[in-house]
């Protein structure tokens, strides 16, 4: 879990020797952006629990229409950030750090941290089976068929769940990084190499290869569309699996991005400089749990900048309006795409119209009409 520290009573070295002060305490390391972050994590509670309410309501609201598995993965990142907002951001730095000062009983504080480590776990690999699920619906979708239906899609987040809330027990050990004086220990090293690795190193490694291999398999369906062009035969148009690539792209790309510069600043405080005892450690940790932090309020924006749906069902929420019942009259007119299965956020009206009456089956694969 991340930590913003006010070290209230290292406001002056004279209010230090004052206080009486052992030479070690005198060398803690001070906040250097003082009431910064607290505004800062005010403000993005502020927006980020009401944004990503609304995106959880919409994103309801999609997948009872369009029972897609899609939807129910999204809906699981979209709830493990808000956890995130209450637990690290709320209860974390807000109230421990901000208005009690730490000043809480210990088990109480260690009982927050696994809390904060779970829903930190949680945020980031709920991203992990959309993504997986993003490569097999491009790269093999006959087995996409077959496989990706809402039930298993339900099953595998309750697993991540479970598995993200036991990963978290062995944080309850978690040292302060604010308070401790002494150098990190061998069990501070183990949990930290725990950590780094669970969120950061091994996901990105996943992230990685699966969308170097999406990208590859739409390089060469491009290639493969202007064959056929040339040829004057007939392909399904790209442009759809484009922009649900691309907000894939963006949803892994932007959680490394925000997420890096702690990861290098929690070992370099394991390894070069610890927090407690140099400033410029303490700003950088501050800066980098900021941004971390930030992006659990992006994805919405995200979503609405690639996604019409989305957009669609934001504005009916907004608006009070229910979900729009389609006539069943319009219904044989209506092509639904060859690989309807790929194309996910950005399926066109014949493809919603399509769903919304003729569910897919789990164990069979859907024939185009």
């Amino acid at each position: 879990a991340q930590r913003v520290m006010i070290n209230w009573p290292n406001v002056t070295a004279s209010g230090n020797q004052e206080l009486g002060l052992k030479p070690e305490e005198l060398q803690k390391s001070k906040c250097v952006l003082g009431f910064i972050p607290v505004i800062y994590y005010s403000i993005l509670l502020c927006i980020g629990v009401p944004v990503n309410i609304l995106t959880a309501v919409a994103l309801c609201r999609l997948a009872s229409r369009t029972k897609k598995a899609l939807y129910y993965y999204l809906l699981a990142v979209t709830a493990s950030d808000i956890l995130s907002q209450l637990f690290i951001i709320f209860v974390g730095f807000l109230l421990e750090t901000a208005v009690f000062h730490r000043d809480v009983p210990a088990l109480l504080l260690h009982s927050v941290s696994v809390a904060e480590f779970a829903a930190n776990h949680a945020s980031i690999w709920s991203t992990v089976p959309l993504t997986v699920d993003r490569y097999v619906a491009l790269c093999h979708p006959l087995l996409h068929r077959q496989i990706s239906y809402p039930a298993r899609a339900r099953k595998i987040i309750a697993v991540v769940l479970a598995v993200s809330i036991a990963s978290g027990v062995p944080f309850f050990w978690w040292s302060d990084m604010w308070r401790d004086s002494h150098s990190p220990t061998a069990l501070d090293g183990v949990l930290i190499w725990t950590h780094v690795t669970i969120i950061y190193f091994l996901p990105c490694s996943i992230f990685l290869v699966l969308n170097s291999l999406i990208i590859h398999t739409l390089r060469v369906r491009q290639r493969e569309q202007r064959c056929q062009e040339e040829q004057g035969t007939k392909s399904v148009p790209l442009q759809r699996l484009g922009k649900t690539t691309a907000m894939l792209l963006a949803i892994t790309s932007v959680f490394s991005v925000l997420w890096a510069p702690r990861t290098i600043v929690v070992i370099y405080h394991l390894y070069v400089s610890t927090v407690h005892r140099d400033w410029r450690i303490h700003l950088a940790y501050d800066l980098s749990n900021m941004l971390a932090m930030l992006n659990t309020a992006v994805n919405f924006f995200l979503y609405c900048f690639v996604s019409k749906p989305f957009r669609s069902a934001v504005r009916d929420v907004v608006l009070l309006r229910g979900s729009p019942l389609y006539s069943r009259r319009t219904l044989p007119q209506q092509q639904v795409p060859t690989n309807a299965s790929i194309s996910s956020l950005y399926s066109g009206n014949s493809k919603r119209f399509q769903r919304d009456f003729t569910p897919l089956s789990p164990h069979g694969a859907r024939k185009p009409s």
